[in-house]
């Protein structure tokens, strides 16, 4: 199975010539360092920055630069930065080609639950909202069970949520699955996984066609 930078690394493949992408708190963060040095990619955080590069290497880093997550990144030649009220009318105008963001939860209709879980505490659901309302390219990057062995691809959500039938594509470490309207449909396996693995570790309706290919990484 993959880890966080497996999965990022496989999300990267996914990204364009020319997109402006923006990139979620967590895993969705490594995607800047994994992306093709071939392709110009404009990466946006809404708390102002386009043009975000990778993390900077220890000792290099400048705390007045950050992300959303408030970690300390790298801006290429030509960057920009901007207030809120800018960024996050660049995020409903749609001018955002793909979201990538982490989850807890996703349904197999496509919902998505990644702000809140009952009981903790938590500072407020921030651009979350925004982003999947607004985002018509939304890849969840996240693992496939929770820390007790649950799924996390679940019928429907059990936490609040953040969007509805919004997520179109996921890669978890064990696999990449699109939501189609009958449910998740498994397109890649990660390596060394079986299609048992992972139709083991999904609640949700798992659509399984033809021979599943291993995911180049």
């Amino acid at each position: 199975m993959l880890d966080k930078n497996g999965i990022a690394r496989r999300i990267a493949q996914e990204v364009k010539d020319g997109y402006y992408v923006n990139l979620g708190i967590g895993i969705p963060t490594l995607v800047a360092n994994l992306v093709r040095e071939d392709i110009e990619v404009e990466f946006q955080s809404e708390n102002g920055v386009l043009g975000m590069g990778p993390f900077p290497f220890d000792g290099e880093e400048d705390a007045d630069i950050i992300n959303a997550g408030k970690q300390t990144i790298t801006t290429l030649p030509g960057a920009s930065f901007f207030d809120s009220a800018t960024s996050f009318g660049m995020i409903r105008g749609k001018h955002v080609h793909l979201t990538i963001l982490g989850a807890m939860e996703v349904a197999e209709n496509g919902d998505i639950a990644n702000w809140k879980i009952p009981g903790k505490m938590v500072k407020g659901m921030g651009g979350a909202m925004d982003l999947v309302a607004s985002a018509e390219n939304i890849i969840v990057a996240m693992m496939h069970t929770n820390k007790a062995g649950q799924s996390k691809l679940l019928k429907r959500c059990t936490l609040p949520l953040t969007g509805v039938g919004c997520v179109k594509k996921i890669v978890t470490n064990l696999a990449v699955l699109e939501v189609v309207p009958q449910g998740f449909k498994l397109l890649e396996r990660a390596p060394n996984v079986s299609v048992e693995e992972i139709q083991a570790a999904t609640e949700g309706h798992l659509i399984i066609q033809g021979d599943i290919p291993e995911m180049l990484n």
